[in-house]
């Protein structure tokens, strides 16, 4: 039953709106950096690595182990939001974290509704898996895969790239994202950081970008 739930919350067909946003990578296919299957598997390796893929595996591991500490869960919130690197990475995991938690309203999600304000996505993911007891690895697992996911269907429309391209890179992203799920299992709030400068650039250069489909 809880593997069900968490494959209907991290369902490229669950309502919240992932696909609207590229995490600056419409910006950086525009300006070639990424433009065809091994740049995009650098790109999104990187990401995971160094990143907001790292950073949304921390925080969702700590949400998912505060759900009996109100305190502590707000201020995971509160960090969670004083960490986005750029307006639109602000707005990209607040979109998606509200819509999650309105999304999730089927699931009785008691412990979203108790948080005040917005909601930061991998806050929202990990707070609900914890209070229905999925386990915080296959939480990390199902939130990177998602993630990367949504930033390869973004390059595939962009670039554009061929379908089988797009899932080669996502089965080459396999072992990067189990790392990465392995490293950061007993990261705390103090682990929090990045060095993927070039992917903050992007999303700060998408702001301004003359033409845009995505809205980060």
């Amino acid at each position: 039953m809880t593997i069900l739930r968490l494959l209907a919350w991290l369902s490229p067909a669950f309502p919240t709106g992932g696909y609207a946003w590229s995490h600056g990578m419409e910006w950086a296919v525009d300006v070639n950096d990424v433009h065809d299957g091994p740049s995009l598997l650098s790109w999104v390796s990187d990401v995971l690595r160094f990143g907001a893929g790292r950073n949304d595996a921390i925080l969702t591991r700590n949400a998912h182990s505060a759900t009996d500490s109100p305190a502590f869960l707000s201020e995971i919130v509160e960090i969670s939001r004083a960490s986005a690197a750029t307006r639109e990475r602000y707005a990209e995991t607040i979109g998606q974290g509200n819509a999650f938690r309105l999304a999730a309203a089927s699931w009785n999600p008691g412990v979203l509704n108790a948080i005040e304000g917005d909601l930061p996505y991998p806050v929202a993911v990990g707070a609900l898996t914890g209070a229905n007891g999925i386990s915080g690895d296959d939480a990390v697992l199902g939130v990177l895969q998602a993630f990367a996911a949504n930033l390869i269907s973004a390059a595939v429309r962009l670039v554009p790239l061929g379908q089988s391209t797009g899932l080669a890179v996502l089965a080459a992203l396999e072992p990067v994202i189990t790392a990465v799920a392995e490293e950061t299992r007993h990261a705390t709030l103090d682990d929090l950081g990045g060095a993927c400068f070039l992917s903050d650039i992007a999303s700060l250069r998408h702001e301004t970008q003359y033409t845009r489909l995505f809205r980060s």
